[in-house]
């Protein structure tokens, strides 16, 4: 049995009582629990409480991508052995999951066990709040705490316009903290360290967020490479390429991930309907309860839009990744697809009809 004292050498990493309920019947068969802290090529780096060793994941390898091991996964390793394999890893609290790009619609887990999701936004290129809603959709469906950092503050003009900035974002993503940061001049850096200090972080974005220089910054040393990014768009190169979890010196963990060039929603109805909560709340006041908000009579969210209270933007913007996430989730899910085509048929059916009662209306 590992003794309490061996196990608090994990307590940096998030180590807690619930994990040691878990990992207690791997414990009795004499296996090293450890927090995976990079993954590559069917290795990974495992932090124990022997400190980091390298195993191999073959054992625990399945042919769903869902359930390979990740970064952020609580295991269960071998405590002898060359190479070591891990056994088993733990359930996880949370996960963050995105759509891959393959034709077979797969899901990608790019982080584990995470408590938030730090979504960092370039303030040197043009806001693309479509862009923000999606990240924060997948952060909610995560099941962890979504934070926005909006990178490279120090470039805005004044403080004026970065007030502007900041309410821009926070419409587009209600109840998420919006902190502006500048990892060159420190502000703002005080305020996400004691956000990021209470568990595990995941930090997502675009290349040229600025992801690799606000790892650096918090981590308070360069451990992560950074390249230049381009004059023109503000864009950069992939910096990080794998996935890599780091303890900050002030408390917490910190799991750097690559630039994301996309993002596309695995399985978020959830995640979407918290985004725009302001628009589910407006449609428990349409006339029918399966209102598609298009052109219905009654329809509370249209009204809405009328009067300039709700931006047409939000729900342009509500539509379209309702639309891509009922997309995915049908090619895995039969019955879903043949209770969209019954849709398709009815709607074709209603358009028909009405295609026929305007022309007879014109004679």
């Amino acid at each position: 049995m590992t003794s309490t004292s061996a196990f608090s050498a994990l307590a940096p990493y998030g180590w807690d009582d619930a994990w040691a309920d878990e990992f207690a019947p791997y414990d009795s068969e004499g296996l090293i629990a450890g927090r995976v802290i990079r993954v590559d090529r069917g290795q990974c780096d495992v932090a124990t409480t022997d400190g980091v060793m390298r195993a191999d994941t073959a054992f625990v390898t399945p042919h769903d991508p869902m359930r390979v091991v990740c970064t952020g996964d609580w295991v269960a390793v071998e405590p002898e052995g060359n190479p070591r394999y891990v056994r088993a890893y733990l359930p996880r609290r949370t996960a963050f999951v995105r759509s891959t790009s393959s034709q077979r619609s797969e899901g990608q887990i790019l982080a584990a066990n995470i408590d938030y999701a730090v979504v960092a936004v370039s303030l040197a290129v043009e806001l693309d709040l479509g862009r923000v809603e999606r990240f924060v959709a997948l952060a909610w469906e995560s099941g962890a705490q979504p934070v926005i950092v909006l990178t490279k503050a120090d470039l805005v003009p004044d403080a004026a316009t970065l007030g502007h900035l900041v309410e821009d974002v926070e419409r587009a993503a209600p109840g998420v903290a919006v902190l502006p940061v500048s990892a060159a001049t420190g502000e703002g850096l005080d305020v996400l360290e004691a956000v990021l200090s209470g568990g595990t972080s995941v930090l997502l974005g675009q290349s040229g967020a600025g992801k690799s220089t606000l790892a650096n910054a918090l981590l308070g040393a360069d451990v992560m490479d950074v390249q230049a990014t381009r004059d023109m768009d503000g864009k950069g190169r992939h910096t990080t390429t794998t996935r890599n979890l780091l303890a900050l010196p002030g408390g917490g963990v910190l799991i750097d991930t690559p630039g994301l060039r996309g993002v596309g929603l695995w399985d978020a109805e959830t995640g979407v309907g918290q985004v725009f909560s302001e628009i589910e709340e407006l449609a428990a006041d349409c006339r029918f309860h399966d209102c598609a908000h298009v052109a219905e009579p009654g329809c509370a969210v249209l009204t809405a839009v009328d009067s300039g209270t709700l931006p047409e933007r939000r729900l342009d913007s509500y539509r379209k990744l309702l639309r891509e996430n009922q997309r995915i989730v049908a090619k895995t899910d039969a019955r879903l697809r043949s209770e969209i085509r019954r849709d398709w048929k009815r709607k074709g059916a209603e358009g028909r009809a009405a295609m026929e009662l305007k022309r007879g209306r014109q004679f």
